[in-house]
């Protein structure tokens, strides 16, 4: 009780609080802007807290995180971009709903409420649950995590848009993609065509830039760049969900919430799997299947519950064993280091304070976010009603600088203005990103950890699948894939015999 108090003691500081508001002010501004991620943020900011003493420099890396999480949403729904990768199964109800049904105020705050919720569910479970989450994260095997990247590819067909068929093609499309670059077991170059670019693999962030931001962008240019049109004159009536909304979105709210902060404990996983996750399993639950991607609550809340539940549950395998749930969570592993602080089992006993301090400065961070969220939907509402003649080329640019920061290179500019073609001509063509873009994120953890599990087993697949976990998330991933195939030959079948 005693490092408790002074737990609160060394958080509820004039100064702490101070940094805390500016960090989660200068994540949502990070998570907003497209092409500049959570990783980038934190590693921008992380210089800036070694000035720092004592938790303050771990308090604005907190902010950062969860600030940068929920930002991500923001252009998603305004601007179909996601911000962060996290943000991409956002615009899928958020934008329909923002611009096709004119809530832009009923979409951002349906965001909100479901990013704080999450944020705060997941910090909840931190201190309750993280030893038992954790044992079960570090129970995964390299079979396991193979599993579940199947569980995850195959929700392509439940994000695949009108057709099933073309939502596999997409799928495909990414898992090639995610085998460019050199083979990490036999260093055999793969599709590179001689490429030293390529031989590091296809960048993810100028490939989901080009695919989603760029793409809109030639297609605004296609539509006429009607200069005199304002894309948004819907005055904002509420920016609190209203009861009705409330009672619709809160099992989702809570379910997604559960998955995102099981998916952020397992380590090398991420807000982008959490978010698809969350949204498909709230498709699935859903007694409206078929509006989803039109604009409905529940599928604005979901992945945005998902994603930023995720914070919390990232941080189980960091504070309890030392391990990165993921990128975000890497770099804080680090900091955490030079402050002087050791995650890992004996963190809990030796240094107690510090620990309460981060569970009540993840709790801060989230509580934060919301409020600074709802205070501020009016002002984000305004990026809607930029013309399209002066917005359009603001994306662009805002595409080429994301893509080029990441890694100075003018290489990924051009990577995503190919992709940003390709994009183009998908959507054209009535294709699904999502289903790529999972591919693509589950492609090299699904192969690489496949070839690991046959190293350890011998090669024998019957040692993989006879695990109880593993069988649990292939029968799932099956399941998944045949349901949407045979709805539709049931249906295809109800329909003739009607006529």
């Amino acid at each position: 009780m005693d490092q408790i108090f002074i737990a609160l003691g060394n958080v509820f500081t004039p100064m702490n609080m101070a940094m805390m508001l500016f960090s989660v002010i200068a994540g949502i501004a990070v998570g907003a802007m497209p092409g500049l991620s959570v990783n980038m943020g934190i590693v921008l900011l992380m210089p800036m807290t070694f000035s720092f003493q004592g938790i303050t420099g771990i308090l604005m890396l907190l902010g950062m995180y969860c600030g940068a999480i929920y930002g991500g949403s923001i252009s998603a729904i305004l601007l179909k971009t996601p911000g962060t990768p996290a943000s991409a199964a956002t615009t899928l109800d958020g934008y329909p709903m923002a611009i096709t049904k004119g809530q832009p105020g009923r979409a951002l705050g349906i965001s909100t409420f479901a990013s704080t919720v999450g944020g705060l569910f997941s910090a909840l479970m931190l201190i309750i649950f993280s030893p038992l989450l954790a044992k079960v994260a570090v129970s995964f095997s390299a079979a396991e995590y193979f599993a579940l990247a199947i569980f995850g590819i195959s929700l392509i067909t439940s994000v695949s848009g009108k057709s099933v068929f073309k939502g596999l093609v997409g799928g495909i499309l990414g898992l090639l993609l995610a085998t460019v670059g050199i083979d990490a077991f036999s260093t055999t170059m793969r599709f590179t065509f001689g490429s030293k670019y390529l031989s590091g693999g296809i960048s993810f962030v100028p490939v989901l830039i080009g695919l989603f931001a760029m793409s809109q962008a030639l297609i605004t240019i296609e539509e006429g760049l009607k200069s005199n049109k304002i894309n948004g004159t819907v005055k904002i009536k509420r920016v609190f969900p209203d009861k009705a909304d409330l009672k619709t979105i809160t099992p989702t709210v809570l379910r997604s919430s559960i998955i995102g902060t099981f998916i952020g404990a397992v380590p090398g996983t991420g807000g982008d799997i959490a978010s698809f996750i969350s949204y498909n399993e709230a498709k699935r639950w859903s007694r409206r299947k078929e509006e989803f991607g039109t604009g409905i609550p529940e599928g604005v809340a979901a992945p945005e519950a998902g994603n930023n539940a995720v914070s919390g549950g990232a941080l189980i395998p960091l504070l309890t064993l030392g391990i990165p749930g993921d990128g975000s969570t890497a770099i804080m592993l680090g900091c955490l280091m030079i402050q002087g602080i050791s995650p890992g089992p004996l963190l809990f006993t030796e240094n107690a304070a510090s620990v309460y301090a981060i569970f009540i400065g993840l709790f801060i961070a989230n509580f934060m976010m919301g409020i600074l969220g709802f205070s501020s939907i009016r002002l984000f509402t305004n990026v809607i009603k930029i013309p399209s003649r002066l917005l359009t080329p603001i994306i662009i640019l805002l595409c080429a600088i994301g893509s080029f920061c990441i890694n100075n290179s003018y290489n990924d500019i051009i990577v995503m203005v190919i992709f940003g073609v390709i994009g183009y001509v998908l959507t054209k063509l009535d294709f699904s990103m999502s289903p790529i873009v999972i591919g693509i994120i589950l492609g090299n953890m699904a192969e690489n950890n496949l070839r690991r599990a046959l190293i350890i087993s011998n090669g024998s697949m019957s040692a993989i699948l006879s695990r109880p976990i593993t069988a649990a998330f292939l029968i799932i991933a099956l399941f998944t894939l045949l349901m949407p195939v045979v709805n539709e030959i049931l249906k295809t079948k109800k329909e003739r015999g009607i006529r």
